[in-house]
């Protein structure tokens, strides 16, 4: 349960390092254990080479509180507190709290500081989570500056928060007029986390493994719902919330924890004189007893609601067995249990997919839900084959060296008091394992036997969808609003009206910030560094972006293949195609030997859909195809030769395999609707305004989803199998293909061999293809910094434009049994290039910060909401599991003319340039380098530019843009909803219904 989920947020980096001399480890390595710092004893200090990090334990001396410092050479710093939170009802308690700590603090006691804070910093993320059995809060930046203002908002909030009442009534659940300025409408349930988890428990994966843990451990905190059950969170006080505080946010009950390239002892000096120096130890008595084992395994079934998009409506129930296994702390013995799993469930060649997915037993599984029984007793007597063992030990060796600071993990296994370092010694680990197989060649059988065969801690849980789960919930939830109700007097019903009205005047009231820290513009770099990239011909005619980066001995491949000859009726079938051609076997390599060559050779190989707007023209794009992988450098030669029998010699004969995948690839879609509801509702809102609109819709919209399903649907899936081949002899060809590789100075020479190899391996058309769009425009490559082989004009992307294409605009209601909303609203503005861009891309950040956040999600009681602008020119208004649709539509249009009144302040202005800029400037991996170039044309010059127009927008540019584009009748809207039934769209003739 994210405070942030479902918004477009700063995510973290991936990066790689190299260990440098005089570098931050060498300090690390420095500290004495029992040298006291701040108010902190040094404990212990653990140089990992693998990971080219040192790990710093320390414990504060008067709390208790533990600490975790991972020095690393790496710029971007993270931070993050965790307490250990173990609700015993299922009122919500640690979500509602994870978000009403950061609506105020005692230092910072205007509302809301957390959401404010996203645009007085260069922040590249900011978060809070609430898990099962602990909350944290993290957040990353590469300022130094930045990251102590918000250590000092973090740490407020966290042990000095307000929690005043009307906060809780906001965010978590409050009894309200459905008018809140009529007494005479109904009263109704109100508030952000409630409407949240109403739309988590659409998902019925989600609501699948939240039964699965309340059953599978039904001793202690596991067993209820720390997120909160929609029917039990009208139970939960206000009292309760400020009492769960008092007990759990404490710094006896804290595990803080610091990463990166900053001094440790600043960080230490700061969260003990702010914060840890008021608070004396306790004895938090929140750890988790351990489950007693059962005796005998159990069963059990629950119900969920239909899935309108299942591939096969008869075949909807989840079942799964799933066992209770060792300790979490316990990290060697998890180490080989996750590798067991990977061997029983992972992939085409595991025991678990040839059992149960070949046999049409079921469309799709998910390797941490259960294992087939009847297998396992195969590998128990047959044990595993060596190549699959060394495959995985070969895939964590990738993993580590393109290991990135989000991979960590070490959250669970700490809150347990387990040691949180131990986890970041893969290397050790891997020693370990292989040391146990070859003195004990039975070593995993064994653990087969002990941890599933003689097991009896084993849980069989079934869901199967009942069609009026839905209507159930909600005469439940009528129940609980009619017992709430009924138990006011009079004078509660008086206050209540009145309470909500209180509550609306608070949300209206301008915010006076000045409290909060804050950088300035002119923090801001005011040019970013250039990244030098070397341009070549390959096989005489295709060109190489080659980047040279510290990639850590990893090579990273890509190539973008024209899809402008495929014939029109071929087009809706590519994303299906992109999604198998890797997985149905190549050359000599049947389905299962090619799923273990890609796993032993490479760290990965995917093929995507690659629509890329122009930068310069709305109606032009170019369309193609993505191909990815990265692999350890001694493998390069293999993960081309892997490439070029891909290309060649693809196989498209086994019918039952492709079922399943096609089945598989349905199923995923599917369940993906309630994550990414408002996602979907952009692309289909957007569908009608460009060119590209169109292809968007049909490659990943809902036009995608509904295919998919038709096709799992199908009887005879032949005629959908022939496409495949047609397919790939338009797109498997070297023709307008262009290949990007990233790899360390010392790899280019050999990596430039490998894709000249590969290059003049693969086939070319002997007569050349006619476009079949006839209106094909030459855009030459932007000339990149670096030293050039060639002349760079020579290098033209094939742009599709549609000279005659007319915008016309388009309501969508998709009807979907959820309890919430998805709603999206998209403006056709201008390409990237254009001058006005910059503004309108600084616009969306101060509407969604100082308008629709307020009217959305704290008057509305959306789970999110916002406005982005897309490279493609695309202005976007958007909500996410919404008690409402049509009002939000309006509300997009109050944000309109609020922003044509120019009723912002030039602090405003400099709070969305601050927070435009840290997603302009979010760490970029040393993989990623160079790709904005290869993959959308747009060069570090085009982008400095960009930035010039950013810092020069001013409140006259603002106002200017909003009046031009945003005001009614100036621009073509689209409109989307993803929701329930809706009377007033029913009436509507103007809207579709699907």
């Amino acid at each position: 349960m994210s405070r942030f989920s479902g918004l477009p947020l700063r995510t973290l980096s991936q990066k790689s390092w190299r260990w440098k001399s005089g570098s931050v480890n060498e300090r690390a390595l420095q500290y004495k254990i029992g040298e006291r710092i701040h108010g902190f004893t040094v404990n212990q200090v653990t140089a990992v080479p693998e990971l080219f990090l040192t790990a710093v334990k320390l414990s504060h001396e008067n709390t208790g509180a533990k600490y975790l410092h991972v020095a690393r050479e790496d710029s971007n710093n993270l931070f993050s507190v965790q307490f250990r939170t173990t609700p015993l009802d299922s009122t919500g308690v640690p979500h509602i709290l994870e978000h009403t700590v950061l609506c105020g603090s005692q230092k910072y006691p205007c509302r809301d500081p957390f959401f404010k804070m996203l645009n007085r910093s260069l922040s590249t993320f900011m978060n809070a989570f609430t898990a099962s059995d602990y909350t944290l809060y993290p957040f990353s930046t590469q300022n130094p500056k930045d990251f102590q203002n918000l250590l000092s908002v973090y740490l407020d909030a966290a042990f000095f928060p307000c929690l005043r009442q009307l906060d809780f009534w906001q965010e978590g659940w409050r009894l309200e007029h459905e008018n809140p300025t009529d007494p005479q409408t109904p009263l109704v349930f109100k508030g952000i986390v409630f409407n949240e988890m109403k739309g988590a428990f659409t998902d019925n994966e989600r609501l699948f493994s939240q039964h699965l843990q309340n059953k599978l451990l039904p001793d202690h905190t596991y067993a209820v719902i720390s997120g909160g059950d929609p029917l039990s969170i009208p139970d939960l006080t206000w009292e309760q919330l400020k009492q769960f505080h008092a007990t759990h946010y404490h710094p006896s009950n804290a595990r803080f924890f610091t990463y990166g390239n900053f001094p440790l002892e600043q960080h230490l000096k700061q969260i003990h004189e702010e914060a840890l120096t008021k608070f004396h130890r306790i004895e938090p008595n929140t750890a988790i007893p351990v489950q007693q084992l059962w005796d005998n395994p159990r069963e059990h079934h629950v119900k969920c609601g239909s899935d309108s998009f299942a591939t096969d409506p008869t075949k909807q129930t989840i079942i799964s067995v799933s066992f209770l296994l060792t300790d979490i702390t316990d990290t060697f013995e998890t180490f080989t249990l996750n590798l067991l799993s990977s061997l029983l469930v992972g992939g085409p060649n595991s025991p678990f997919y040839k059992a149960l997915l070949e046999a049409s037993l079921g469309t799709d599984f998910s390797p941490d839900v259960g294992i087939l029984l009847k297998k396992k007793n195969l590998s128990q007597r047959k044990g595993f084959e060596e190549e699959r063992i060394e495959l995985l030990l070969h895939k964590i060796e990738s993993r580590m060296k393109a290991s990135s600071l989000s991979s960590f993990g070490t959250s669970s296994c700490w809150n347990h008091e387990g040691d949180p370092v131990e986890l970041l010694k893969i290397a050790d680990k891997v020693t370990q394992f292989r040391q146990h197989l070859k003195e004990n060649p039975t070593f995993l059988q064994e653990k087969v036997k002990q941890y599933f065969k003689d097991n009896p801690h084993r849980l069989t849980l079934s869901m199967s969808p009942d069609e009026s789960y839905y209507e159930k919930q909600a005469k439940l939830e009528a129940e609980k609003l009619k017992q709430k109700v009924n138990t006011l007097s009079e004078e509660e019903k008086k206050q209540t009206y009145e309470k909500g009205l209180e509550l609306i005047a608070l949300q209206s009231k301008p915010q006076d910030t000045s409290c909060l820290p804050a950088l300035k513009v002119s923090d801001i770099a005011p040019t970013i560094p250039f990244t030098e990239l070397e341009m070549a011909f390959a096989a005489d005619e295709i060109p190489v972006q080659y980047c040279a980066q510290p990639t850590n001995g990893m090579v990273y491949f890509r190539a973008v293949s024209s899809l402008n000859t495929l014939p029109e009726e071929l087009k809706p079938y590519v994303p299906l195609f992109c999604s198998v051609i890797t997985k149905m076997g190549c050359g000599a390599l049947g389905y299962r030997e090619q799923a273990q060559q890609i796993e032993l050779k490479t760290g990965g190989m995917s093929v995507s859909p690659h629509i890329i707007p122009d930068d310069s023209h709305l109606d032009a794009y170019e369309q193609g195809v993505l191909f990815s992988s990265l692999c350890l450098d001694r493998n390069l030669p293999d993960m081309m030769h892997l490439w070029s029998e891909i290309f060649n010699n693809p196989h498209f004969e086994e019918e039952e395999h492709f079922r399943v995948l096609v089945k598989m690839t349905a199923q995923e879609l599917s369940n993906g609707i309630p994550d990414s509801g408002h996602l979907y509702a952009s692309v289909r809102a957007s569908k009608t305004l460009t060119p590209a609109g169109e292809l968007q819709e049909m490659f990943i919209g809902m036009d995608q989803v509904k295919l998919m399903k038709r096709i799992a649907e199908m009887s005879d899936i032949k005629p959908v199998l022939r496409k495949l081949p047609r397919i790939k002899k338009y797109l498997l060809n070297s023709d307008n293909m262009r290949c990007s590789v990233n790899a360390t100075p010392q790899q280019m020479s050999q990596a430039s061999k490998e894709i000249e190899n590969f290059l003049k391996g693969i086939t070319r058309s002997k007569k050349e293809r006619k476009p079949v769009r006839p209106h094909v425009i030459e855009s030459p490559e932007p000339v990149p910094v670096g030293r050039e082989r060639l002349n760079c004009s020579q290098i033209t992307r094939k742009l599709i434009t549609e000279p005659t294409f007319k915008p016309c605009q388009m309501k969508t209601h998709f009807l979907l049994p959820f309890p919430v909303n998805y709603v999206g609203e998209c403006i056709r503005t201008v390409p990237y290039t254009a001058p006005d861009y910059a503004s309108l891309q600084i616009l969306a950040r101060l509407m969604t910060a100082k308008f629709l956040h307020r009217e959305i999600r704290e008057k509305g009681g959306a789970y999110g909401g916002g406005a982005t602008l897309s490279h493609s020119g695309i202005f976007t208004f958007y909500s996410y599991r919404d008690p409402n649709s049509i009002s939000t539509f309006s509300t997009f249009e109050k944000a309109a003319e609020w922003a044509q009144s120019g009723e912002f302040a030039q602090q405003d202005i400099d709070e969305a340039k601050l927070a435009v800029f840290a997603a302009v400037d979010a760490p970029i991996a040393p993989s990623d380098k160079g790709m904005n170039h290869f993959l959308n044309g747009i060069s570090d010059e085009m982008k400095q530019r960009h930035r010039e127009q950013l810092f020069a927008v001013s409140s006259d540019h603002l106002i200017d843009v909003a009046n031009k584009y945003l005001a009614g009748g100036k621009s073509t809207h689209g409109l989307a909803v993803l929701g329930p039934e809706n009377p007033h769209i029913a009436k509507d003739p103007s809207w579709v219904k699907r």
